[in-house]
């Protein structure tokens, strides 16, 4: 989209935050939030109006997953894989009459670095407490007692989705582990593009991870990954959007602040009530964009009924 020309990104020393610089941007954040209480976070910038609005978004009535599959063998990246034992009628133990069913179970580890999944507004705990103030006492051996995943998975999220595609407009495959995505960089990509993202919108950053996973093989995601820079959140509070996504972790490791792990985590959970997306995958999505021109579209998150559940599994759809 830039006539592949790479657009070298802040280098690490300039970007980093020390935590005094960090603190002032969670303020900032908190700041540039509603005043009002808003028990469902940045949901509730999802209207019934901007619902409507985002069907009109379908013109060719295709539709693809934003997840990746889910993984059950042991991966760098995933060193804790879902496990999905088949408990009915499988081979060797079939009767081989009458009526039988095949049925399985599946445990995952819903915050992993590799299963694409939806963290909720408890999931966050930072200086002893969680969105809104609500106190961290509210998490329990039985779950979140406030906050939890059942805010967004009630009615499930439907809305307007818009995918920036960073790599496309660096005019690389995709970007390297470590590096990271500036404010500056979402608004350019806006421009290339020819999309805005705003309020209510679920906002979706291509990084590459899933293509550069899927091409080179697993690595140690944890310790080194692209992300967003911690000041990209400053921009999604001033334009109120309600969800934020990518095919990372959103957070790059190394950490850019000086003693938060997660930055982008915070500041966008923590301050600001945006339920965040992490390892999804566009490579489905991304042809169908770049081939008609349209960076927008109605997309569906339907997350688990888990009562007190801090995140789901989710296999977000978009309709273009």
């Amino acid at each position: 989209m830039d006539g592949g020309v790479h657009r070298t990104p802040e280098g690490a020393g300039a970007a980093r935050l020390g935590r005094a610089a960090f603190d002032d941007l969670y303020r900032r954040v908190v700041a540039a939030a509603p005043a009002v209480a808003r028990p469902r976070g940045a949901l509730e910038t999802i209207t019934p109006a901007r619902v409507l609005a985002a069907a009109r978004e379908v013109r060719t009535g295709r539709h693809v997953s934003l997840a990746a599959p889910v993984t059950t063998g042991a991966r760098p990246d995933n060193p804790e894989p879902a496990r999905h034992p088949m408990t009915g009628a499988v081979a060797g133990r079939l009767e081989g009459r009458g009526l039988e069913f095949a049925r399985d179970r599946i445990e995952m580890n819903v915050h992993g670095d590799a299963d694409s999944h939806l963290d909720a507004l408890c999931h966050v705990v930072y200086e002893g407490t969680l969105y809104g103030g609500v106190p961290a006492t509210t998490l329990t051996d039985e779950g979140a007692e406030a906050l939890s995943v059942g805010l967004a998975a009630e009615t499930g999220i439907v809305g307007r989705g818009v995918l920036l595609d960073i790599p496309g407009l660096r005019g690389v495959p995709w970007l390297e582990p470590g590096e990271h995505v500036t404010a500056q960089e979402l608004l350019a990509a806006e421009e290339a593009q020819g999309v805005r993202f705003g309020e209510g919108d679920l906002l979706f950053v291509r990084l590459g991870h899933r293509r550069r996973r899927r091409e080179l093989g697993p690595w140690d995601a944890a310790a080194d990954r692209a992300g967003l820079h911690p000041g990209v959140v400053e921009l999604l509070a001033e334009r109120r959007v309600a969800v934020l996504g990518s095919d990372s972790n959103n957070d790059c490791a190394p950490s850019l602040v000086d003693g938060v792990a997660f930055p982008v985590h915070v500041l966008a959970i923590h301050a600001l009530g945006v339920h965040l997306l992490d390892y999804l995958q566009f490579e489905d999505l991304l042809p169908l964009c770049a081939g008609t021109g349209h960076w927008s579209f109605l997309c569906v998150v339907a997350p688990l009924r888990l009562a007190g559940g801090t995140g789901s599994p989710v296999s977000p759809v978009a309709v273009l």
